[in-house]
């Protein structure tokens, strides 16, 4: 399946998809699952789900440093 992540206010990535956690799609762009929610239709999901949308939105909790 290809999924599209969009990082609000950032990029947008786009990744072929088998069997992967959204977690799993946070590393791939270079994000921890502790300064991220990830959003599909507007409702947060759990991170160790199997992804199952082609649509996803990270907002980052935590900016900087």
């Amino acid at each position: 399946m290809n999924v599209t992540v969009e990082v609000v206010g950032e990029e947008s990535h786009e990744f072929d998809v088998d069997d992967e956690t959204y977690a799993d799609l946070l590393s791939e762009v270079g994000l921890s699952p502790h300064e991220v929610s990830v959003m599909v239709d507007g409702r947060p999901v759990p991170e160790d789900q199997p992804v199952e949308a082609a649509h996803i939105k990270v907002l980052r909790l935590i900016k900087g440093g």
